[in-house]
């Protein structure tokens, strides 16, 4: 009895000793190249990892944060003169993570991408800073004839506006304007990466009807559609950012029941007069409709998946899942469309949060990263990311 419990003593202090982290991928070396148009940074890893990336301003930063990974190197090598990289450091966060900071002296675009063990080298994280760090990349790649440079269009629609406020908090927050705020960031940062365009649904204060902003979205031939809101919800201590798709059937929740009707106010948009079918056969038509419309729910499931995944390194989820319900703004049928709930202003916390303009940067941020990362496995045909995926998968 006495040896067993010394053996349950050692094993104990064993677990004490060697904690779960020595598993964890390490983070060994880190490369540096600079060039005319872009300044590429490489982490060397023992292993694959989840990574997200934001930026923040005031002053310019580039955040990476690897999931489950331990630094086992540093950064004391680089030479950083005559980059764009002022500093960079690092440190452990949340449960095992890792977080890299890039201090930067200007604002950049990023494209970054994971690199699988091949030609004796093993996994990587690798970094392309270019844009003003590099002001020579965007006439060099426009002057390239190989391919189409189709830029991807997304919609941003800032909810509510004009006569209608939306939902407004305790000290008198509105969120048209909390998502006006957020929504022009977003379409700042969307506007400053290389194959992008964006187009705001409202620029200013001013109402614009669901019916209208979905036509806006297809008149422009939007690749993407998100809708930005800060609603309020039933109970006041609901918090956290939520991100909704279209529902054919009922609403997965009854907070998305209850959103979808508060949203929606009028009678919901049938989606069967946005698609040129009139020279169809009755059942035809229906067999075409339900086909794009349930291949467009399932592209916005998955959008919606990686924004969320995106905001939770931001700010806290209401839930961790995409959720569904019958928004009539959502019901393009032909187009990937997705709800992003910032917060709820109906909550204090949120509500203080999402009126400050470093948060309200940090959460275009993060929308734009996870926009970036759908489409840099998704790309539409001839666009300018489906050529740079084509050309990256043929290097490997």
């Amino acid at each position: 009895m006495h040896r067993r419990q010394l053996l349950n003593l050692l094993l104990a202090g064993t677990a004490l000793v060697f904690p779960w982290n020595v598993c964890a991928t390490q983070i060994r070396s880190a490369r540096l190249w600079n060039s005319t148009d872009k300044l590429r940074l490489v982490l060397d890893l023992s292993g694959p990892v989840h990574y997200k990336t934001f930026t923040l301003s005031a002053p310019e930063r580039l955040i990476v944060d690897l999931s489950g990974a331990r630094m086992s190197g540093d950064f004391s090598q680089l030479a950083l003169a005559n980059t764009v990289i002022r500093s960079i450091r690092s440190g452990h966060f949340g449960q095992g993570d890792t977080r890299i900071v890039l201090d930067l002296t200007q604002p950049v675009q990023l494209n970054s991408f994971l690199l699988p063990p091949q030609d004796g080298q093993g996994h990587r994280l690798v970094l392309d800073l270019s844009g003003s760090a590099a002001p020579a990349a965007r006439p060099q790649a426009s002057a390239n004839p190989t391919h189409p440079k189709r830029d991807i269009m997304v919609v941003v629609d800032p909810g509510h506006g004009g006569k209608d406020p939306g939902a407004v908090g305790a000290r008198g927050e509105r969120e048209k304007d909390v998502v006006l705020s957020i929504a022009r960031l977003l379409a700042k940062r969307l506007k400053r990466e290389k194959g992008f365009d964006v187009k705001l649904v409202r620029n200013d204060d001013f109402f614009v009807p669901l019916r209208k902003r979905v036509e806006i979205a297809r008149q422009h031939k939007a690749d993407l559609f998100i809708s930005v809101h800060a609603d309020a919800a039933p109970r006041l201590t609901a918090s956290g950012a939520s991100v909704f798709a279209l529902s054919e059937g009922g609403a997965t929740s009854a907070t998305a029941r209850f959103m979808a009707q508060r949203e929606n106010g009028v009678d919901l948009l049938g989606a069967s007069s946005l698609l040129n079918l009139k020279d169809k056969d009755p059942m035809l038509a229906g067999v075409i409709l339900d086909m794009s419309m349930s291949a467009t729910i399932a592209a916005s499931l998955q959008l919606g998946s990686t924004v969320l995944d995106s905001l939770s390194g931001i700010t806290s989820l209401h839930q961790k899942r995409v959720e569904q319900a019958g928004f009539a703004v959502l019901k393009s049928p032909d187009v990937p469309s997705i709800l992003v709930e910032t917060g709820f202003i109906s909550n204090s916390r949120d509500s203080q949060r999402l009126v400050t303009a470093r948060h309200q940067q940090a959460i275009a941020d993060g929308l734009f990263q996870g926009l970036q990362r759908y489409f840099e496995r998704n790309p539409p045909v001839n666009s300018y990311m489906a050529w740079l995926k084509e050309t990256r998968d043929n290097q490997a």
